[in-house]
């Protein structure tokens, strides 16, 4: 039996879930800002005791890699790979996105049409992409400035459901009969059990050395204006 511990930083979500062979069987989360530093480890700790097993029983940890908020995916990247130095196990990474749309698709399995994840970037931009219902990527993963122009194509013949907490400040940009908006949270780590145990059967692992989130844009750091 896979036991995979899994970890969801990108957002302000923190979020922490166990998984026995793709079944989610514990997890805890809590959304606010400046949460993971102060509690990524606890949940984790809670989840394991939770789950009745021990650190060394894991067989893989598994993370949301991005994109998404540059100090939560540093937060638990470092997190995932610390873990899996101190156990010798392997690290898992899964695309933030990918695991939204598979959570809105485990919330609505009768659901026919495309999903647009989106996460939350600056003023109208967006960390973006669109999966058809069977999750097979139809628009690659980016960085996007929403419109009303935006997404015009696809609403020619599709509805397409706007999940994250990037999609509620693009609702009125993107008014159009064929858009549909869900507030619920699937930044959530129980969204990633699948995912996660398909690319462990798969043994699709990261370098632990070498593994970096995936940012999508080069961090800036801006400097406070000087006081006159």
């Amino acid at each position: 039996m896979a036991k995979i511990l899994q970890l969801e930083t990108a957002t302000q979500v923190c979020s922490v879930s166990l998984s026995f062979d793709g079944k989610t069987i514990a997890w805890k989360e809590e959304s606010g800002q400046n949460l993971h530093a102060a509690n990524l480890t606890l949940f984790i700790e809670e989840v394991i005791k939770k789950a009745g097993i021990t650190y060394q029983d894991l067989d893989a940890v598994a993370v949301s890699k991005g994109p998404g908020s540059y100090t939560g995916l540093r937060i638990g990247v470092s997190t995932a790979k610390g873990l899996c130095y101190a156990l010798d196990k392997p690290l898992i990474a899964i695309e933030t996105l990918e695991m939204m749309a598979a959570g809105f698709m485990i919330e609505n399995p009768a659901y026919e049409g495309l999903i647009c994840p989106m996460i939350d970037a600056r003023r109208m931009e967006v960390y973006t992409s669109v999966y058809h219902s069977s999750l097979k990527l139809m628009v690659p993963t980016t960085a996007k400035i929403i419109d009303e122009t935006s997404f015009a194509d696809l609403f020619l013949q599709n509805k397409i459901s706007f999940l994250g907490d990037g999609a509620a400040k693009c609702a009125e940009a993107l008014n159009h009969p064929n858009a549909f908006f869900d507030a619920n949270n699937f930044n959530a780590a129980k969204y990633m059990s699948a995912l996660a145990f398909d690319a462990f059967n798969q043994g699709c692992f990261e370098d632990v050395a070498y593994f970096e989130p995936f940012y999508l844009k080069d961090f800036v750091v801006t400097q406070p204006k000087q006081k006159v």
